[in-house]
């Protein structure tokens, strides 16, 4: 690709990232600048007289940038969002609400509590600027509630307990103890980075892959959620490297790819860039 087409689709691009959504930040001009020619060639689509720049081609020259820059092995770091990329529930939610809840007297069909728990959940929540701080209790408990419209006590700490066991999560890819094994082996350095209360540790543990990481960057004990940039700024402290040193993998645009982008992270999206964390791996320059 030409000089003149990379600029102009760099120009193109910080246009874009010029009216970031609504949420504190502290990234930098130049940060802006350094992801900014990263999402160029991620995501950006290249209109060269009749034809449309392949995304996989694009995606391949930014990564030999990369390497240019870094050497074969283009990040120091890994980062990874927890619900959605590294596991997920292992049944879905409003079975387990429904299933748990009908000794308490929840009447409510599946649907129709999937459907009450996705409008509480898009709620403003009014009583603090984050929505899980310390264990998340009152969050969870309004949520529960809205779903389910039982208040009962017992059942919310029936339902509560029952996601912090291994029963109520699986990975999302057979694989990734293997990749990460091999990644840390090649010097990357891996944190997770979620939404999540103080339940994520003992999830981990109780999956027994909390020892696969340098680092947890959990929102509830770093005071800022995700796409707050300065969750990914605490995990690249907490693992030593500098934000462009690092790439996060999430599956969420919003929370994940801007969130990353913002603090001057590089950023996968989970499905779409990358579908396998031993894609990610090939992608940083590690052999599984």
């Amino acid at each position: 690709m030409s000089t003149r087409v990379f600029a102009r689709l760099l120009r193109h691009r910080l246009r874009a990232i010029q009216t970031p959504p609504p949420v504190p930040t502290a990234a930098l001009s130049e940060r802006r600048l350094a992801t900014a020619a990263g999402a160029v060639a991620a995501e950006a689509e290249v209109h060269d007289g009749a034809s449309l720049w392949d995304l996989t081609a694009a995606a391949r020259e930014y990564e030999q940038y990369r390497r240019s820059i870094y050497g074969e092995i283009t990040h120091r770091a890994l980062l990874v969002d927890a619900v959605g990329t590294l596991v997920v529930p292992a049944q879905p939610m409003a079975q387990i609400y429904k299933t748990i809840g009908e000794k308490y007297g929840v009447s409510y069909s599946e649907n129709e509590i999937l459907t009450r728990y996705r409008w509480a959940y898009e709620q403003p929540w009014g009583r603090s600027r984050l929505r899980y701080v310390d264990d998340g209790r009152p969050f969870w408990q309004h949520i529960v509630s809205a779903s389910t419209g039982c208040s009962d006590a017992k059942y919310f700490e029936e339902l509560y307990h029952y996601y912090t066991t291994e029963k109520a999560w699986r990975l999302c890819d057979p694989d990734a103890e293997k990749v990460f094994s091999a990644l840390r082996k090649a010097g990357v350095k891996i944190a997770v980075v979620s939404n999540f209360d103080t339940r994520l540790r003992p999830v981990l543990q109780a999956l027994n892959c909390d020892h696969w990481f340098d680092a947890i960057a959990v929102s509830a004990e770093v005071a800022a959620e995700k796409p707050n940039p300065m969750i990914f700024l605490k995990a690249c402290d907490f693992l030593g490297v500098k934000p462009e040193e690092a790439v996060h993998v999430g599956d969420d645009r919003r929370n994940d790819l801007w969130g990353a982008r913002d603090a001057g992270c590089d950023a996968w999206l989970w499905g779409s860039d990358v579908c396998s964390f031993k894609e990610v791996a090939r992608r940083i320059g590690v052999k599984v």
